[in-house]
């Protein structure tokens, strides 16, 4: 199939920039910018609404500090993106201006997209922005969390932000043109329809010199993308007018293609909540949900594990120790020891009037 009639219905775009993309030996280069908004704004003319993740922050502050952020302890590097943060805005801000169009700033940590409320906030305050017409730039917020200095990536974190705008597309720009299957190959693969095993043994490439990623934190982006439905794109951010190209149907970069679209409380469920328990359930509960799309019964329950609340996330297996589903439970841990097993109408002799007939509903589950 051509590329334009996989992009066709595309509306909302995540456009990802690392590091390498827009700095240089003296800090942020206002030309590279400069490049990709020129691109962005084409975009945005044409009705596509944009959101940017852009890395760039930690790297700015060290060249306007003079610091090798490799030699820097943990609180200088937080210290250096919160320098830094407010010279990439700038930049941003003054070249986007040039086109009438103003920008947002947006900082998330993980507990942003691991918390429901948190999480729709963040959808509320993009979309609002997106509603204005106002070009959000999303970072993490490298100043006060310390994990994602450490292991956080802007690819993971893409990945997050366009399930939180329920976009289409989420774009990679980065120094590689794509994926490539064999070390050597002149052209990398044009589409990727899985991400299975083979392609995440294939996967190199340590990062840039000023970012944190690689090939694999891309895979790990693509995963999170095309589980939820949509697209993902690879593609080298130094190319000519990349973004118009992708758009306008090239078949440039590499392109992963999702499956089943998933409702936006399932996106979330599958990618963003931590579990806090695991329910193992018998070779019938298995075919229930797998096979005939039901929810979870007490009744398939064989083993409760973890100590969980109601309205938790938690992890359902086989008795083998396959992951089967992930979800949100009706009941507490406590609770859930007492009925395993049973049947509805030995629960209603346990909890009286005050019970759910589901565990887990359809609605609040996701099956792999």
């Amino acid at each position: 199939m051509p590329r334009s009639q996989y992009l066709k219905h595309v509306k909302t775009i995540v456009v990802k920039v690392g590091s390498s993309l827009i700095t240089d030996e003296s800090g942020i280069s206002k030309k590279q910018v400069t490049r990709l908004v020129d691109d962005v704004v084409f975009l945005l003319k044409k009705k596509y609404r944009i959101v940017i993740v852009s890395s760039g922050a930690i790297s700015a502050g060290s060249a306007v500090m003079k610091k090798k952020r490799n030699l820097c302890t943990i609180p200088e590097k937080q210290a250096l993106a919160a320098i830094g943060q407010s010279i990439l805005m700038d930049v941003y801000r003054e070249c986007f201006n040039k086109y009438g169009y103003e920008v947002g700033q947006i900082l998330l940590t993980e507990d942003d997209v691991k918390h429901r409320r948190r999480f729709l906030n963040a959808r509320h305050t993009l979309n609002a922005l997106l509603e204005m017409g106002v070009v959000p730039i999303v970072n993490e917020n490298d100043s006060v969390v310390i994990k994602e200095i450490k292991f956080g990536d802007n690819d993971t974190l893409s990945a997050h932000v366009a399930n939180i705008v329920q976009a289409n597309l989420l774009v990679l720009l980065s120094d590689v043109d794509g994926f490539y299957w064999e070390e050597g190959d002149s052209q990398p693969v044009a589409e990727i329809h899985e991400i299975n095993d083979e392609v995440r043994k294939r996967c190199r490439g340590a990062g840039s010199e000023h970012g944190t990623g690689g090939m694999h934190t891309k895979i790990k982006a693509g995963e999170i993308v095309i589980q939820s439905g949509e697209m993902m794109i690879i593609a080298n951010g130094r190319t000519e007018h990349i973004l118009r190209r992708i758009m306008q149907g090239e078949k440039i970069g590499t392109l992963f293609l999702g499956k089943t679209q998933l409702k936006s409380k399932k996106r979330w469920i599958a990618f963003n909540v931590k579990p806090k328990g695991k329910l193992i359930i018998d070779d019938g509960a298995v075919r229930a949900l797998k096979e005939n799309k039901k929810s979870l019964l007490a009744i398939g329950i064989t083993q409760v594990e973890g100590n969980f609340d109601l309205g938790d996330a938690v992890e359902i297996t086989d008795k083998r120790g396959t992951l089967i589903a992930k979800g949100i439970v009706n009941y507490t841990s406590e609770e859930l020891d007492k009925i395993k097993g049973k049947n509805t109408q030995e629960i209603k002799k346990i909890f009286g009037s005050q019970y759910y007939e589901e565990v887990i509903n359809r609605d609040d589950l996701i099956v792999f």
